[in-house]
């Protein structure tokens, strides 16, 4: 079965075994792809792919390999009767669509649709009022709309080969691999604010002795400081779920590296999903039951906390401006998120903002405007070995930069 896509994968340097392959096949023949190519993009890359490494080689073997062929759309979810059976998207202006619902404040549009569900009560599609699909409207899916809100169905416009051909991991290959103890050796830098403890001068000052040495022609002279203790103390808080779903290993190995360093006297770590509100959470899962009022973190930790951010910045602009703009339909979140940005920032002198999208895609279309406004409050980096020593670098500076 197009065996020549793994010989493909081997000239790219992938290192497939034929067990991983018939493997492989065998989620092939358990529908485990969901008869799309985009699921097959996923559970090819789940099955044959040992490392964050080797994501960028997969992706360009697979858009050399697939390039023309288009994706199969999945089927969407059964969330309507009258949603299950969508239409394909009508023609319409988008400068017109954009002209007319860009820029509607959250509580009209939230407004509109609970008057919607309590108006509709037929099938609707490919119009620009009901909640349908295949058209304009601001409610259903299958259609297009800037403000948008989709029931049911998936999310469009991002086929497989487009995925690929993104090349979002070139920040992953082996000259620059993620390992466990390269995070490890970056968080050494975080020495640089022990501070010297009371008592005898009894520790070698190497860079010490190396001077006075020099300065004397060559005569040894040994040097001796007090020891030292770590008073660094981090708060760690992550993005948990959504978009940050295929980082999750990457963020595994950041927070292993930061579990296991004992560059730190204290670290705390919380969750959220795509921007903090009133609460964080205990859990990735970020369940009701490990919620933690976040105004309790903010005062019973104190400002000497160097806050690490750990997220992709990738969401509605609502989440971030908006007062109710929270994600979760059920919460009401009364400050927008970016309220709650400056309350940290205000808070804590130190913070920086580690992001997992490759920075080349920054600027792209999908993430820009958010990514943007979060810039602006927070000092950003990527999160990788080299964006962690600069943010780090960041976190030292003198008190008042940032």
């Amino acid at each position: 079965m197009f065996y020549d896509f793994l010989e493909l994968l081997r000239t790219y340097g992938l290192k497939v075994s034929v067990n991983e392959w018939l493997t492989l096949l065998e989620g092939l023949k358990q529908d485990l792809h969901g008869d799309s190519l985009l699921g097959f993009y996923y559970l090819a890359r789940a099955v044959l792919v040992k490392s964050e490494a080797d994501f960028d080689r997969f992706d360009a073997a697979f858009a050399r390999y697939f390039k023309g062929i288009e994706s199969i759309k999945e089927l969407p979810k059964e969330l309507e009767d009258w949603l299950a059976q969508p239409i394909t998207q009508r023609p319409y202006d988008k400068d017109e669509v954009d002209k007319k619902f860009g820029g509607m404040p959250l509580e009209e549009i939230m407004r509109q649709f609970e008057e919607r569900m309590k108006e509709q009560h037929e099938i609707h599609n490919g119009g620009s009022y009901w909640i349908g699909t295949g058209g304009t409207s601001m409610f259903g899916h299958g259609g297009y709309n800037p403000n948008g809100i989709r029931i049911g169905g998936t999310s469009r416009n991002r086929s497989a080969v487009q995925i690929a051909s993104e090349r979002k991991f070139r920040d992953y290959r082996e000259d620059s691999v993620l390992e466990l103890r390269q995070f490890q050796i970056a968080f050494r830098r975080l020495r640089q604010f022990s501070a010297d403890m009371l008592g005898p001068k009894d520790v070698l000052d190497v860079d010490a002795t190396i001077q006075e040495t020099c300065d004397h022609a060559g005569q040894l002279n040994l040097m001796f400081t007090r020891p030292r203790r770590n008073t660094v103390k981090v708060l760690l808080l992550f993005d948990s779920g959504g978009s940050m779903d295929e980082y999750a290993s990457l963020c595994t190995t950041l927070f292993q590296a930061a579990n296991k360093s004992n560059q730190f006297q204290d670290l705390k770590v919380y969750y959220f999903h795509n921007c903090f509100y009133d609460y964080l959470y205990t859990d990735p899962f970020c369940l009701r039951s490990a919620q933690i009022p976040t105004e309790w973190v903010l005062q019973n930790l104190p400002q000497d906390y160097k806050v690490i951010v750990v997220g992709d910045a990738y969401m509605s602009p609502y989440e971030l401006l908006s007062p109710g703009g929270c994600i979760d339909y059920y919460f009401n979140n009364e400050e927008p998120g970016i309220t709650w940005i400056r309350k940290f920032t205000k808070r804590y002198q130190k913070m920086v903002w580690l992001n997992p999208i490759p920075e080349d895609f920054w600027s792209g279309s999908y993430y820009r405007s958010t990514i943007d406004t979060v810039m602006r409050e927070v000092p950003m980096f990527p999160l990788s070995v080299q964006g962690l020593e600069r943010s780090l670098k960041a976190l030292m500076a003198a008190h008042g930069q940032r």
